[in-house]
């Protein structure tokens, strides 16, 4: 009997220690409450205790979380639909805000954060063009969506730490008409810069064609002087071979030899001289 007695106050004493002990670990915090009411929030890792029985514990996690928002239609400025998919990082920054004001429940902070960033979304995209949107993919969207969103999200002990754009992209049924417009603008694009690029083009080359023209021209100047002083220089030549008897006889012989020579070309070997030849009179002194 005794040793059912004992048995019985081991199994309770077990009870009571069990519901007792509060398990905290690293990556969460414990919420005690009593009758629904929070008495108190451990938030360093360890173990403690709780009265039994009355007092119940609920975990919150300490660490970082990923909330993955669901996809959404949103209007732009120039009223066109565009479809977003976005996903956020956040963490409890104050356990205590956090399980007054959201009951310590992640779901409820999860509706809370998509409410907040759906709308801060809306806003930032409903204040820029559809081609605003399509063009600026630089991550200046996600810092506008954490401007507008401010520091709202301190009243529920939350903090996001990220927001990020998985996807934001045009309605099947809208895509093919848009994508025909840029293909348009970029054609119109490329032909100014073509029209640029040949203006410019044509300007360079009446640069360079008038640059060669001068050149030309002062090398016709230099030839035609160049040439002038060989005929002056020529002349000059001819002047002291004929101020010269002995000079000019020899300069004469020569060039009758010249022509003689020149007349003798092809299959007639003949060579008709009149009397008064220069080349002739050669041969008749000699005689």
């Amino acid at each position: 009997m005794k040793k059912a007695i004992i048995g019985i106050i081991a199994v309770l004493a077990l009870i009571v220690i069990t519901q007792s002990l509060v398990i905290t670990n690293e990556d969460e915090y414990s919420v005690i409450k009593e009758f629904g009411k929070i008495e108190n929030i451990r938030t360093d890792a360890g173990i403690s205790f709780k009265v039994p029985f009355t007092q119940s514990i609920q975990k919150v996690p300490a660490n970082i979380l990923l909330y993955d928002l669901s996809t959404s239609d949103v209007i732009t400025k120039d009223k066109k639909t565009m479809i977003t998919d976005s996903y956020v990082t956040w963490q409890i920054s104050d356990p205590i805000k956090f399980a007054q004001t959201l009951n310590a429940s992640v779901t409820n902070a999860e509706s809370r954060i998509d409410v907040a960033v759906y709308n801060a979304m809306k806003t930032i995209i409903g204040s820029l063009t559809q081609n605003e949107l399509i063009t600026g993919r630089d991550g200046e969207l996600s810092s506008k969506v954490f401007e507008n969103i401010g520091n709202t999200m301190d009243q529920y002990g939350i903090v996001l730490l990220t927001i990020e754009t998985k996807h934001l992209d045009l309605p099947d049924s809208n895509k093919e008409a848009v994508y025909e417009r840029m293909i348009s603008e970029r054609e119109n694009i490329a032909t100014t810069y073509t029209a640029e690029g040949n203006s410019e083009a044509n300007q360079i080359k009446n640069t360079t064609n008038n640059e060669i023209n001068v050149m030309l021209s002062n090398a016709d100047l230099e030839a035609d002087k160049l040439i002038a002083e060989g005929e002056s220089e020529y002349m000059k030549i001819l002047e002291e071979a004929y101020s010269n008897k002995e000079r000019s006889d020899f300069y004469s012989f020569v060039r009758s030899l010249d022509a003689a020579k020149e007349s003798l070309k092809g299959d007639n070997k003949t060579l008709i001289l009149s009397k008064d030849s220069p080349l002739a009179q050669i041969f008749y002194e000699n005689n």
